[in-house]
């Protein structure tokens, strides 16, 4: 019972950035708006609010549900095994990441979805264990490394202009900062 409550408890964060992402898609579904204008348009002072919105905001369906599940497990993940660092990580890789995006993306078009999070995220857990070398943070590596490794190599180049490989690129970077700078706290969980 006490495992399944910390289960819980480390997808609380996650589950509610992905309620509200599943609830701005159905805003827009059933009121036909259109919400990407709420992204980060680069350099503008109005998209800046995509910062705090662009997570939020998705495409189409295949787009969230494509964010959805990996979201879920890997904030799960490090919420429960690295629960006194999961906050810092999760923040950095949310607003930092979109902080860049808004600074440094070349493009000028809306930048929308979570998955520049998503690449924090996992990259975060890919090089935290890799860098403390301790069993568990290994084997969370691995798994990461197994489940998305291609896809987080092949998504940081530009090779389709409706995807934001800029946030991509900027989350896989600020993960990567992340664990450098965090790499030995010497308790974790």
């Amino acid at each position: 019972m006490a495992n399944e409550n910390q289960i819980f408890g480390s997808s609380v964060v996650p589950f509610r950035l992905v309620f509200l992402m599943w609830l701005s898609f159905s805003i827009e579904f059933f009121y036909h708006i259109d919400l990407g204008y709420y992204g980060i348009l680069p350099r503008t002072f109005h998209g800046l609010l995509g910062i705090l919105f662009a997570p939020m905001i998705h495409g189409n369906l295949a787009h969230l549900i494509s964010n959805t599940f990996p979201l879920l497990f890997l904030g799960t993940l490090l919420y429960f095994f690295y629960e006194r660092i999961g906050g810092t990580v999760f923040f950095n890789c949310y607003f930092i990441t979109n902080f860049l995006v808004w600074l440094l993306s070349p493009r000028l078009s809306y930048h929308i979805g979570a998955s520049g999070l998503i690449y924090g995220l996992g990259t975060f857990l890919i090089l935290f264990g890799l860098l403390r070398q301790d069993f568990l943070s290994l084997v969370i590596s691995v798994i990461i490394i197994l489940l998305y490794g291609s896809a987080f190599l092949y998504g940081v180049f530009p090779t389709d202009p409706r995807i934001s490989w800029e946030a991509h690129l900027f989350g896989a970077l600020t993960g990567g900062v992340t664990a450098f700078i965090l790499k030995d706290k010497t308790r974790v969980r």
